[in-house]
């Protein structure tokens, strides 16, 4: 069965966010902030949440190799910056390691008395929202494929890659949906490599989360992400069910109309690879 490799220092796994960063992700979402603010805020807590839970009493356990393109009017390129700005996948420790900043924020928190109190709380930096030009769907495709198909070569026995890819408007060069075919292609040993896509919007339609087909989607363009979505491996899916989400046994790694909430989720749900060793 695929999907069952144990992951290891010796053998980790890589997951690679693909971000939208056209001019449309400057909408304002219903939290005030825009799209690119917020799905900047929900990687960088992925982020730390990734090294988190390689954290061991040693230090950060390299159990995943991690990286962030970005595409828009500038073309396709490294979503990181500074000491990860030189190529895209690093190991998990290298980002705590280098965070381009530390930033002071507030979260709201149980005070333990039924009541609420802000706490300041420090929130590391590594990608930075960017909303500019159009949205070169296939060339940040084509360059993911570039970085993983060099991955699994030198990675054979490892669980699969996955790529969480966020995108709030159709492709402007070209139908993205046969190099989607090719990038889903590529695999390891263990299984082929995980696309899973995720459309943020702003106008409030009740959101779609890992549908099991494309007819009761409501557009041609929700049915094209479906399309070019891998299916759930069942870890995923029994993951996902204890997580109080509905999904089905042949459950695709899509979610659409996503606001605030659903960006987060998805990018939990989509992290969560085979047991770590």
């Amino acid at each position: 069965m695929a999907y069952e490799a144990q992951i290891s220092r010796s053998s980790p796994t890589a997951f690679l966010f693909v971000v939208d960063q056209s001019a449309s992700m400057s909408d304002k979402m219903s939290s005030g902030k825009t799209k690119a603010e917020f799905v900047a805020d929900a990687l960088n807590r992925t982020l730390m949440n990734l090294v988190t839970r390689c954290t061991k009493s040693e230090g950060v356990r390299d159990y995943f190799e991690v990286g962030v393109l970005g595409y828009g009017g500038s073309g396709v390129s490294n979503g990181l910056s500074g000491a990860l700005g030189a190529q895209v996948l690093h190991p998990i420790s290298a980002f705590e390691q280098n965070p381009s900043r530390i930033e002071d924020r507030k979260r709201k928190m149980d005070d333990g008395a039924g009541g609420i109190v802000e706490t300041a709380v420090k929130f590391p930096i590594w990608f930075d929202p960017v909303a500019s030009g159009g949205t070169p769907m296939r060339a940040a495709l084509t360059r993911a494929a570039e970085e993983l198909v060099a991955w699994c070569d030198a990675h054979p026995e490892s669980y699969p890659p996955t790529i969480l890819h966020v995108t709030d408007g159709e492709s402007t060069d070209g139908d993205p949906e046969e190099l989607a075919g090719h990038l889903r292609q590529i695999r390891t040993n263990d299984g082929e490599v995980l696309l899973f896509n995720l459309h943020a919007s702003t106008l409030g339609n009740e959101p779609i989360r890992f549908p099991s087909a494309e007819s009761g989607l409501p557009d041609s363009f929700a049915k094209l992400l479906f399309r070019m979505s891998s299916p759930l491996p069942d870890h995923l899916i029994r993951f996902a069910q204890g997580e109080g989400v509905s999904v089905g046994m042949e459950a695709r790694g899509f979610t659409f109309n996503a606001e605030a909430a659903e960006i987060v989720q998805f990018f939990d749900i989509g992290t969560r690879a085979a047991q770590l060793r």
